[in-house]
C-alpha cells in the first residue's frame, strides 16, 4: 500500500529473535534503536540526575521504555556471558539495563547451571564500572550477587560496603534482598549498621528501604535496630525505615531524631 503524500513511512521493526537463533548484543542493539523515542528521552534526562557533578553525570540515555527493555531482555534470555559483557560496555543506558536484566533472569531461571552463575556474578563484580547507576545495581545485586552468595560466605558484601565507589556500596546492601526472602535478616541490619552514615543519598534511602523490608519479617528486630540508631541516623534514612510503621510510633522515631543535631 502506498504513504499518502506527506507522510513518512515507519521504519520497520526487525523481526523477533527466532527460535533456536543465539542472541547477540549487536541483534539487541537493532532492535532496542527501533523502539527509541524522543518523548522518553526527555523524560529519562528530567528524572535521572545527568548533569555535572551529579550522580549520573554522562549517563546518556537513547529513550527508550523500561518496560520494552525488559521485553527484549526476556526474548534475549540466553544470551552468553560474553554477548552480555559487550552491551555492557555500550554508553547508551537502555543497553546496560539489558545486559542486567538477562544477567537477573538467568540467575534467578531454575535451570541454569551454579557454572553459569558463578560466570554472572563474577562479570558483575568485574564490570561493575559499567553497572553505575542506581536502577542498573537494582535491577541486578539481588538475584546475581545475592542469589550466588545465598549459600556462601557473604564476606564479598561487606568489602563492597566499605568501597570507595557508591554504587558498590548500593549493591552491597541491595543484594541482601535475596536473603530476606529467605528469612535471613542478620546481613541486611549488620551492613545497613557499616553504612547507616553515608554521605549519598542513594544510599542512604536504599539502606532504610532494606531496613524496612527486613522489618516485614521481624517487627522486633526492626524496632531494636531503630531504639539503637534512630537518634543518631540521617533523617532519610529513618523515613525510608519507619515507612510501615504506625503513624504513633513513626512520630516517637522523629522525635528521638529531633532531640539531637540535624545531619
Amino acid at each position: 500500500m502506498t504513504p499518502k503524500a506527506g507522510k513518512t513511512p515507519k521504519a520497520a521493526k526487525p523481526a523477533a529473535l527466532a527460535p533456536g537463533t543465539q542472541p547477540t548484543a549487536v541483534g539487541f542493539l537493532e532492535r532496542l534503536k527501533t523502539r527509541q523515542s524522543d518523548v522518553e528521552q526527555a523524560k529519562y534526562q528530567r528524572y535521572f540526575k545527568t548533569g555535572e557533578g551529579d550522580y549520573g553525570e554522562g549517563d546518556f540515555f537513547m529513550g527508550v521504555r523500561m518496560g520494552e527493555v525488559f521485553t527484549l531482555g526476556k526474548e534475549f534470555a540466553a544470551m552468553h556471558p560474553e554477548e552480555i559483557e559487550k552491551l555492557l560496555e555500550q554508553d547508551i543506558h537502555e543497553a546496560r539495563a539489558g545486559a542486567v536484566k538477562i544477567m537477573a533472569l538467568q540467575a534467578q531461571k531454575k535451570k541454569t547451571t551454579d557454572e553459569r552463575r558463578g560466570d554472572l556474578y563474577e562479570l558483575y563484580l568485574r564490570r561493575h564500572d559499567r553497572i553505575n547507576n542506581w536502577d542498573l545495581v537494582d535491577l541486578g545485586a539481588g538475584n546475581v550477587v545475592g542469589g550466588w552468595l545465598l549459600d556462601k560466605p557473604r564476606d564479598p558484601l561487606y568489602e563492597l560496603a566499605r568501597s570507595q565507589n557508591m554504587w558498590e556500596r548500593r549493591t552491597a546492601i541491595v543484594a541482601t534482598s535475596a536473603f530476606l526472602r529467605e528469612g535471613q535478616l542478620d546481613d541486611t541490619f549488620a551492613i545497613a549498621e557499616i553504612l547507616l552514615h553515608d554521605k549519598e543519598d542513594l544510599i542512604r534511602k536504599a539502606t532504610g528501604g532494606w531496613v524496612r523490608d527486613a522489618g516485614r519479617s521481624s517487627r522486633e528486630r526492626l524496632l531494636a535496630f531503630l531504639d539503637e540508631h534512630a537518634a543518631t541516623m540521617p533523617r532519610t534514612t529513618l523515613r525510608y525505615a519507619i515507612e510501615h510503621l504506625g503513624k504513633e510510633q513513626r512520630a516517637y522515631y522523629l522525635t528521638l531524631k529531633d532531640r539531637v543535631a540535624p545531619s
